[in-house]
């Protein structure tokens, strides 16, 4: 079976997009939850697509330009003010949520710890792909919508350094405490140095030119070279592009990118991320459709309301401790966090990434295609309601309508 992707097969899914586009405007539904319907229609045709959905499409090809671009409008000065909080999520709250969901599915459903503690670790991360879809739809601004993405940013990094080092475990490697505190250290800020050096020389060159194109070239070096640059040296891909994204975003002297290649730049980051998103939900809906649910039903539920439960593990009681040494979280913000700690592209590309020997391989891939299904329906259909509800959106504004500048 070929299972490569073709240029008709990409222009068909585009086609796809475009049209559940024009559907969800009009029908005022969540443009992501359009597509990955979409993806389960699509795969029940006749001439259904075999389009891969792998680790390495997901992890090498998607993900460094949708955490560029979504990096490229995130506020330094707004940042700032909440980098407490936001490391206490990413660190202490990410590793509390996977421990409880790990001990839940070895006591509740039987599993053996390896497998139990590799989904807590793959499934514990809020998704960059799935949460900021979700917000600019809902055009939620702000405080909120920077702790959101910006927790979900950070997040992604440090779940997938948190994986490694649990897999490497799970496969036989013998760890010190000593040696994961290290490994942990050195992915998170050797990432952090790679994405700030690709982004120092991606400047210094844009700042020799003014043609537009070469900007949008040098930035698209910059997503894809520091991911890349930083795997190689087995570091955090995901936060080397961040920090380039944030950097080139947040420098905005002429000596950097020109008033014109600004606003070219945007605009181009602003399609691939609509291309990219387009792709990946398509791409779920029509894995989703292959997955028996039935013959796992115990361990999806479980594996659900044990997810639900780590977030609320993490996210009432690290807002409350830390908003008495910062600016405090209101409850409302609280709960969009809560609700808003959607799971999508990253975990399937980590549980798709599992070797075969590690136990209940198959299992683990259906129950986080379920939990993924759970956060894009579930959650992504009822958050515009719960925005409006806590009053962080209008009633009457189309979330469907609204795009941050």
């Amino acid at each position: 079976m070929n299972n490569s992707v073709t240029i008709e097969q990409i222009a068909f899914l585009l086609l796809v997009a475009a049209v559940v586009a024009i559907a969800a405007r009009r029908l005022r539904l969540p443009y992501s939850a359009g597509l990955v319907l979409a993806g389960v229609v699509i795969a029940f045709l006749p001439f259904a697509l075999q389009t891969p959905l792998t680790k390495d499409l997901i992890f090498s090809v998607f993900l460094p330009p949708l955490i560029f671009e979504a990096a490229l409008y995130i506020r330094w000065q707004e940042l700032r003010r909440d980098l407490p909080l936001l490391f206490a999520l990413v660190t202490v709250g990410l590793v509390l949520s996977a421990t409880l969901t790990a001990i839940g599915m070895h006591f509740l459903i039987g599993w053996e710890w390896s497998g139990a503690v590799l989904f807590g670790a793959l499934i514990a991360a809020t998704d960059p792909v799935s949460v900021i879809v979700t917000f600019k739809e809902a055009g939620v601004r702000g405080r909120l919508r920077l702790l959101v993405e910006s927790e979900s940013l950070f997040n992604d990094g440090t779940a997938a350094v948190v994986f490694g080092v649990a897999l490497t475990i799970a496969t036989g490697g013998s760890w010190s405490s000593f040696a994961i505190v290290r490994t942990l250290l050195t992915m998170v800020f050797g990432g952090i140095i790679c994405g700030a050096l690709v982004a120092g020389g991606v400047l210094l060159m844009a700042g020799r030119t003014e043609d537009h194109l070469v900007e949008i070239s040098l930035t698209t070096i910059a997503a894809y070279g520091a991911f890349l640059l930083a795997e190689h040296f087995r570091l955090s891909g995901v936060l080397a592009t961040m920090t380039a994204g944030i950097i080139i975003g947040n420098i905005e002297s002429p000596r950097a990118l020109s008033a014109k290649g600004r606003i070219a730049v945007e605009s181009f980051w602003e399609y691939i991320a609509f291309v990219v998103n387009s792709l990946i939900f398509i791409l779920i809906g029509m894995h989703e459709a292959k997955q028996n649910f039935q013959d796992a039903l115990l361990p999806v539920v479980a594996g659900i309301a044990l997810v639900l439960a780590g977030r609320a593990a993490t996210i009432y009681p690290c807002c409350a401790l830390l908003g008495r040494f910062s600016t405090p979280v209101r409850m409302s913000h609280r709960h969009v966090l809560f609700w808003g700690g959607l799971r999508g592209a990253l975990a399937l590309a980590l549980a798709l990434g599992l070797p075969a020997e590690i136990p209940r391989r198959n299992e683990i891939v259906t129950v986080a295609f379920a939990v993924v299904a759970f956060s894009i329906f579930a959650q992504g259909l009822t958050m515009p309601p719960l925005l409006r509800r806590l009053g962080e959106l209008p009633a009457t504004e189309n979330p469907a309508e609204r795009r941050d500048d």
